[in-house]
């Protein structure tokens, strides 16, 4: 049988391998990008550097915007806000019991025009959701309680619900927040430096620097490095596992069905003699005929003769294999007394 717990270990593995393959790179990148320390520097960086190849830059700056958006709940100023309202009740399932559910109601995203800005200038940020990174901070986090009319109530009820109330969570960029950006930075017709996701190329938005950034990229390289080899270890001790079991196992039948052909023939061969030749004992015409090893196991003294009971298929078992068969115990019992005496 194919060992398919070995093999998807090793294919685990593989793809542990390709992840850290994957973020040592992107670490490597990241040490290799230019940093600029002040953002005025980049439109002359942009002015000088040779116009062929597209400039990965690093910036750090606070977010800012010419038309900030006012969050409703949480009274915040940001430039990206995502708002979200969930209906939760309760339901009467199959079982009769009533467990807790959920439904989205709304889902709304807004974003502004916004940039960095560190004192000596400031550089637009473009496409930042799609950025490696970019995570949203909780601003507010609302449950409003249901209304509870009898109307209201009652037809609920009658369709298997009871309404709790709606939570409304709103996540926002807000105006002021540090943010470190690797991109390509680029410079418009009229002049305004911004930075994008480049055709190829890291591109990070985020609350870490870059530092920051490169060491934790290096941890999950190293990570991910050392989960490969474990489960690429584990997975080969289990085909070989299986593969000596495999073999053990051919070895085994093999063996079985030489001792039953021998068996088969010493049998034949003195069925031919003991009409020619004078009676003997019993005890020592069946300790010649019979091997000294069960067919089954190869391991324990047969001590049985085959029953035909539909279960065992064997002329000569050990009772290590006859109690597996309860249906005719008994019947096994006897006939090993019988063979015994």
């Amino acid at each position: 049988m194919i060992p398919w717990g070995g093999l998807s270990c090793c294919l685990s593995a593989a793809a542990l391998y390709v992840l850290g393959r994957s973020s040592g790179r992107d670490a490597e990148a990241l040490k290799s990008v230019l940093r600029v320390n002040q953002l005025k520097e980049l439109a002359q960086l942009l002015d000088t550097e040779c116009k062929v190849l597209p400039l990965i830059v690093t910036l750090t700056g606070r977010v800012g915007s010419d038309t900030p958006i006012n969050c409703e709940y949480s009274g915040l100023r940001g430039v990206i806000v995502e708002a979200t309202a969930e209906q939760h009740f309760l339901k009467h399932n199959d079982a009769g019991s009533w467990i807790q559910d959920s439904a989205l109601m709304l889902s709304m995203s807004k974003e502004v025009p916004w940039y960095l800005d560190d004192g000596t200038g400031h550089v637009h940020v473009l496409g930042a959701r799609a950025a490696s990174g970019f995570e949203l901070t909780v601003a507010s986090e609302v449950f409003e309680e249901s209304g509870r009319s009898l109307v209201r109530g009652t037809l609920d009820y009658l369709q298997g619900l009871k309404m709790l109330g709606i939570k409304r969570i709103e996540r926002v960029l807000p105006v002021g927040s540090s943010l470190t950006v690797v991109g390509e930075a680029v410079k418009d017709d009229v002049g305004t430096v911004r930075v994008q996701r480049p055709h190829k190329g890291p591109f990070y938005v985020s609350p870490k620097t870059i530092d920051q950034l490169i060491v934790n990229l290096g941890k999950w390289a190293r990570w991910y490095r050392y989960a490969s080899m474990g489960m690429t270890v584990l997975g080969v001790c289990m085909i070989v596992k299986r593969g000596v079991q495999y073999v053990m196992e051919r070895r085994r039948r093999w063996e079985l069905q030489r001792r039953v052909l021998e068996a088969t023939a010493k049998k034949s061969g003195q069925n031919s003699e003991d009409e020619k030749a004078e009676k003997g004992s019993d005890s020592s015409k069946r300790d010649r005929l019979m091997p000294d090893l069960c067919v089954i196991c190869l391991e324990q003294e047969y001590n049985a003769v085959f029953v035909p009971c539909g279960h065992m298929c064997c002329c000569m078992a050990c009772s290590s294999h006859l109690t597996n068969c309860p249906l005719c115990r008994k019947r096994i019992e006897q006939a090993v007394k019988t063979f015994r005496h």
